[in-house]
């Protein structure tokens, strides 16, 4: 899910030994065919991978002379933000630009998109034919994100759940909803400026984090491929959250994103904070924390049906169609995926889509220890989405979005539920006849 900036500082831990440790053979299956102009590059040519600024990228750059030695190439990495990188993509891919080879792609957010449009190669006999790469090793949830139109596009690198944060100086986590919501008005009547609960109350940007709220109510976004926002339990997961941040949030909490959101939390001015597991590092960083000793994590709580959290694969790997270096590309997949360097990167704190390395106490000893049992618990159980599987990803979201909105102000959300449920049902029409166009 990335939707945000914000990531751990690269750790000054000698990454040197990884990729000796993540050996392997660059055998198996080519990629069939190359898309476009000329032949084979010549060997001045660099892979050109391109990427999100992250720390995972960040790690794997510092290994490239390793991997440049394995295959005889010259690696060429480009960081980007986010939003650079799916401007990128756009403009280059319209184009059939044949300059990227390695494409680091959200697999919830573009990479549907990318599979109707045919722009990402077709990896499903190089990650099933190949036993050491042991692609049954993944996480179902974040395994199944990876396919698109029956064809496995691309590997997941790094993955995501929910957390709870609260503040262990003032209380236990909860377990479930009820005895949050209970503890968070509980705390907001202190006054003084504290808060029981802060969180993602922005249209669109709330929705993935209100998901495991939804699925915990055993809601969905669609049911039965029709929409699902208008049905009871969906309704009473918009009024559960927004009741929590109307009675429990600060102000103004309906244009707060990530980045209004998580400070609150980190300056010591609220109880409660659900939100990406990824971002836990700024609440234990002292330039911007003031809760370092006083913050705890937990699971996310269980709700009417459970405990359903996300587990989704935020960042993955693919091969652009366009590429003429297709079988280096995939190299480096293999190279960057394979069980031992997720085991060695989960370790240094970047968690991974493989389950060996969820298996592996060693891997987790990198992060706080109630974290890590938290984040283990929730790879098992979790769901691989936390927004509307569809092609216009940004869309569907500020429909979706439009009751969360409804909730925090105060107002009835059945009625607006209705309405938006009416206009997604539309959406999804329309969207389906594109993705079949």
């Amino acid at each position: 899910m990335n939707d945000h900036p914000l990531s751990r500082p690269v750790s000054r831990r000698a990454f040197g030994r990884l990729a000796a440790a993540a050996a392997v053979s660059l055998g198996g299956t080519a990629l069939a065919g190359c898309s476009s102009g000329g032949g084979k590059p010549s060997a001045n040519t660099p892979l050109r991978v391109m990427a999100v600024n992250h720390v995972w990228s960040q790690a794997v750059a510092k290994l490239l002379p390793e991997f440049e030695e394995r295959i005889g190439r010259r690696v060429s990495m480009t960081l980007l933000t986010s939003d650079q990188l799916a401007n990128s993509y756009n403009v280059k891919l319209n184009a059939s630009a044949a300059d990227i080879d390695v494409m680091m792609v959200r697999a919830l957010q573009e990479q549907l998109l990318f599979a109707h449009n045919d722009w990402l190669a077709d990896l499903t006999g190089l990650v099933t034919g190949d036993a050491a790469f042991a692609w049954n090793d993944f996480l179902p949830a974040t395994r199944e994100r990876s396919v698109s139109a029956r064809k496995v596009l691309s590997v997941p690198v790094v993955t995501e759940r929910p957390a709870l944060y609260y503040r262990k100086d003032l209380t236990s986590p909860p377990g479930t909803l009820d005895e949050l919501m209970e503890q968070a008005l509980r705390f907001a009547g202190r006054g003084d400026g504290f808060f029981g609960f802060v969180g993602r109350g922005q249209r669109a940007g709330a929705v993935s984090m209100w998901s495991s709220f939804l699925y915990s109510f055993g809601g969905d976004f669609t049911v039965d491929g029709r929409s699902g926002i208008a049905t009871p339990e969906a309704i009473a997961a918009y009024e559960y959250y927004g009741r929590l941040l109307e009675q429990a949030g600060p102000p103004g909490a309906t244009n707060m994103s990530l980045e209004q959101a998580m400070p609150i939390f980190a300056q010591g001015k609220a109880a409660f904070y659900v939100d990406a597991d990824a971002i836990y590092t700024n609440f234990l960083d002292p330039k911007i924390s003031t809760v370092q000793d006083k913050v705890g994590f937990a699971p996310f709580p269980a709700g009417p049906a459970g405990a359903r959290p996300f587990n989704i694969p935020s960042w993955s790997l693919g091969v652009s169609r366009f590429s003429r270096l297709r079988d280096e590309a995939w190299q480096f997949i293999r190279w960057a995926a394979d069980p031992e360097m997720v085991r060695r990167m989960q370790a240094d704190g970047i968690p991974g889509a493989r389950q060996s390395a969820w298996s592996d106490s060693a891997t987790l000893a990198a992060f706080p220890a109630d974290l890590a049992k938290a984040m283990r618990r929730q790879a098992e159980i979790g769901l691989g989405i936390d927004r509307p599987d569809v092609l216009q990803v940004g869309r569907a979201r500020d429909i979706v979005g439009r009751p969360l909105v409804a909730g925090i102000l105060g107002e009835p959300v059945a009625p607006i539920a209705r309405e938006a449920d009416a206009e997604f049902a539309d959406f999804l029409v329309r969207d389906n006849r594109h993705r079949e166009g």
